[in-house]
């Protein structure tokens, strides 16, 4: 980019910057309280994202940041190992990312089935919803997803005056009033404010009206200084990475944070005419912030397609738009700690319900439907077994149903039986001829006279293997000894094989 063309994008950079931003600052805050960190360590990684990863990153309009689809990992991993190992996982998860960018690995991740994707963002929205309700009570969440179903009742009766105490009900209050901002800001916002963001619109309204009414609800906790916030990881802790739990668990956190980042750089790179992304020195970039984000005990951080998208549509041209809003909130939290120690943490509940809900997509439901019922199904078990079990569960569910659909579409081979002429036949095989249709194949076979001409084409396949054809070798032997023959057919040439297996493939080459 030229000094001068530099110069034309800066005051377009800047505004989009201002836009993220402010759309970037509850979404920090209310991630990392539904990831049960503190809401400080989610505005450490978004300035991480924004003032590091921003300068490296391969997709120069996507935004980098805390991830709704990670707060459940986190949750989990936070609940299982405790905070302090938090930070050796992610530095390693980090370390992954760094290497698999380098080996060329980006294109990859995408190599996942679209069912599987929207089923595990699915799954991870539910549980998002499901935990956020009762923090919208000034309830603490339960440890599992079945378990925040089931505690809904007693929450619920929190906020009943007589049957409940303390601020359950002005909590609820504050944060429905929320959703209802955000709902009605997409839905009618003016033109000329539309790079307002809803929930900013929200949480500020209800910050407001609470402190108007002097209501005692649970606020936002954050240190003003936001050094304090920041837990250096301990050299100790590194040697419980030979804990083969805490391996698996990095991986896990590699790769789905590497999968939502570059099916977002994707996406962005669909809402806009400039340059493409570098999938592998993003790859790459989120790495090094999350390497970064494990030193100083902050949340892991994706490419994050909500704040991305609002990059773009305000305008931004290069990668000066995210450093400056990591710049920015960096500013915000130093300079007026105080506005944010205001804000009702049921307001951020109400942020991520509503965040919650727009990842259960029925869009891209529609969109499966239009490949069949399986996509759907997979879809469906993906989400139900995150819900019901834990994230890696339903994530494994969703790949190995999705193979279990490729071996049976791989599978697929009709056999029809032509006859030809007195004791001469042909044996027409369509689609794949694998171990798995060798039972139905030597049916058919063994109701063919062993007298036959037998010719067998093979331009209809699209493959066969090794156990397919020695069963064709074994009936061509068999038949051979008493007058009969085998004669495989291919690009139009045919071939007599006789004696082993070898020679049959070699007739074939």
């Amino acid at each position: 980019m030229t000094l001068a063309s530099f110069k034309s994008a800066l005051p377009r950079d800047a505004l989009a910057s201002i836009v993220v931003f402010l759309v970037a600052l509850p979404l920090c805050m209310g991630i990392a309280i539904a990831s049960g960190m503190p809401p400080a360590k989610g505005l450490i990684t978004g300035i991480i994202g924004g003032l590091v990863v921003g300068w490296i990153a391969g997709s120069p309009l996507q935004v980098s940041g805390p991830a709704a689809g990670l707060a459940v990992l986190v949750f989990e991993l936070v609940r299982t190992h405790g905070i302090a190992m938090l930070g050796p996982i992610l530095l390693l998860a980090g370390l992954l990312q760094l290497v698999a960018g380098r080996l060329r690995l980006g294109c990859w991740f995408r190599v996942t089935a679209p069912a599987v994707v929207y089923g595990m963002l699915a799954g991870i929205g539910i549980l998002i919803v499901l935990s956020q309700f009762h923090v919208m009570f000034d309830v603490k969440p339960q440890a599992s997803g079945l378990d925040n179903l089931m505690a809904f009742p007693a929450t619920l009766s929190q906020a009943i005056p007589g049957l409940g105490g303390g601020s359950a009900l002005a909590a609820a209050l504050l944060g429905f009033g929320t959703i209802t901002c955000m709902f009605l800001w997409d839905k009618l916002r003016p033109q000329s404010l539309r790079f307002l963001p809803g929930a900013l619109i929200g949480v500020t309204l209800m910050t407001a009206i609470s402190l108007w009414l002097g209501l005692g609800v649970a606020r936002v906790e954050v240190p003003a200084n936001l050094s304090d916030a920041i837990d250096w990881i301990q050299p100790a802790d590194l040697f419980n990475l030979a804990n083969p739990q805490i391996i698996l668990a990095a991986v896990v956190l590699a790769f789905i944070a590497s999968a939502e980042t570059l099916l977002s750089a994707a996406a962005v790179d669909r809402m806009h005419s400039g340059p493409r992304s570098n999938l592998d020195r993003e790859l790459s970039a989120q790495g090094v912030g999350n390497m970064l984000c494990g030193v100083l005990g902050a949340l892991p951080m994706t490419g994050v397609i909500v704040r991305s998208s609002a990059n773009v549509q305000a305008g931004a041209r290069t990668r000066m738009s995210t450093i400056f809003h990591g710049a920015w909130l960096l500013a915000f939290v130093m300079v007026l700690p105080a506005v944010l120690q205001s804000i009702p943490v049921a307001c951020l509940g109400g942020v991520l319900v509503y965040t919650g809900f727009k990842l259960v997509d029925i869009k891209a439901i529609r969109g499966l439907g239009r490949y069949g019922r399986a996509p759907v199904f997979i879809y469906a078990a993906t989400a139900l077994g995150i819900v019901t079990v834990d994230l890696l569960t339903g994530v494994l569910i969703g790949f190995a149903l999705t193979l279990v659909k490729l071996a049976g579409k791989a599978s697929r081979l009709k056999v029809s039986l032509n006859e030809l002429g007195p004791d001469e036949a042909e044996l027409r095989l369509t689609g794949s001829a694998t171990f798995l249709k060798v039972p139905h194949l030597a049916s058919v076979l063994e109701g063919i006279a062993p007298t036959t001409r037998l010719h067998v084409p093979l331009d209809k396949l699209s493959y066969v293997d090794h156990a397919c054809m020695e069963l064709l070798d074994d009936w061509g032997r068999a038949a051979e000894q008493q007058g009969g023959a085998l004669l495989i057919e291919r690009h139009g040439l045919n071939r007599r094989l006789e004696g082993r297996a070898l020679n049959m493939r070699r007739a074939m080459a």
